[in-house]
């Protein structure tokens, strides 16, 4: 068991290169990787699942004691992102199959990840989990109806078939994940530790099947593709942040809130996009799955060294006393 968890730490610590790595083999080897195509849902639904195993009652508790920030978070990710989407579909006049899939992207809620960008940044963790709770909770209502809001011009939108895959990709298996935690809460504790290991494969498998699937729009449009995700997920970060800080959020919030809003759930955009839209709609979030992997990791990394500088440079008591 220690073996595993510790191949589930490395999987986790690593995550963004294996992303990377699949991706490319599903450019040179799609044949490989077609298969898993036909399973993108499920594999989104064993992700949930683990989140619904890893949920607990403390997750909630900034819910009620801080409400008001947690709404912020949670307006910001449903607001600044949805909007930064549909205001580079237009400014970059995008092919409707694309323009809709990068709304999708900026539909769906903080990705799970978001949590530990934001303990490595020493932002607000308890903020940065209590967003992407409420955020995924919403998502069966938020997502289908602000994709119809904002997407249809472009492609006809079926809010209701969004809303009940939705339920079944996310809400049913968190429930799940809840219900079997609460029933079997020793067992869990003990597997708990393997759970990135499982959401590593789950979102490595679901950007290998869409890259294998659409090889040849990513070799045509694959650079306007990644244009747009990289500004889509900047832009998210820096107002995400200003948002915060506007509203008075500490310094510590205000890295959580950007956080939180440039990091979606991208296997969610993406499963979506499969189901409901085409292969080409599915592109954009599987290659924010890898960007915001990438600069979430570079952007932690930023402030939690800026935050390790600062704590060294702060006195410590006894200076503070021989001083006084």
């Amino acid at each position: 068991m220690k073996t595993l968890e510790r191949v589930s730490v490395f999987a986790g610590n690593t995550f963004a290169y294996w992303v990377l790595l699949f991706a490319a083999l599903a450019l040179l080897f799609p044949q490989g990787f077609t298969w898993i195509g036909a399973y993108i849902s499920v594999l989104l639904g064993i992700i949930m699942f683990g989140m619904g195993m890893t949920l607990s009652a403390n997750d909630f508790k900034e819910v009620f004691s801080h409400p008001k920030f947690v709404l912020i978070g949670v307006a910001a990710q449903y607001v600044l992102m949805p909007l930064i989407a549909f205001g580079l579909a237009h400014l970059l006049r995008l092919p409707p199959e694309i323009a809709v899939g990068v709304i999708l992207v900026g539909t769906c809620p903080g990705g799970t990840s978001s949590n530990v960008m934001t303990f490595l940044a020493r932002g607000n963790t308890a903020l940065s989990v209590s967003i992407t709770s409420v955020s995924t909770l919403l998502a069966p209502i938020l997502t289908p109806a602000i994709t119809l809001l904002l997407a249809s011009q472009w492609l006809p939108v079926s809010a209701a078939d969004m809303f009940m895959s939705v339920v079944k990709m996310v809400l049913v298996p968190i429930v799940l994940g809840l219900l079997v935690k609460a029933l079997f809460k020793k067992q869990v504790e003990k597997s708990i530790k393997a759970l990135p290991l499982v959401s590593v494969i789950g979102i490595v498998g679901i950007v290998a099947a869409v890259v294998s699937g659409s090889k040849e729009k990513i070799l045509e449009s694959g650079l306007l593709i990644l244009a747009v995700v990289i500004l889509h997920n900047l832009i998210g970060y820096v107002l995400g942040f200003f948002a915060a800080k506007l509203l008075k959020m500490n310094y510590a919030d205000q890295k959580a809130v950007s956080i939180e809003v440039g990091m979606q759930n991208s296997g969610l955009a993406t499963a979506l996009a499969t189901a409901h839209f085409s292969p080409l709609a599915a592109v954009p979030g599987a290659i924010f799955s890898v960007w915001h992997n990438v600069s979430g990791s570079l952007l932690a990394n930023y402030w939690g060294k800026k935050a390790e500088i600062q704590t060294n440079k702060a006195p410590s008591n006894n200076e503070t006393n021989v001083k006084v």
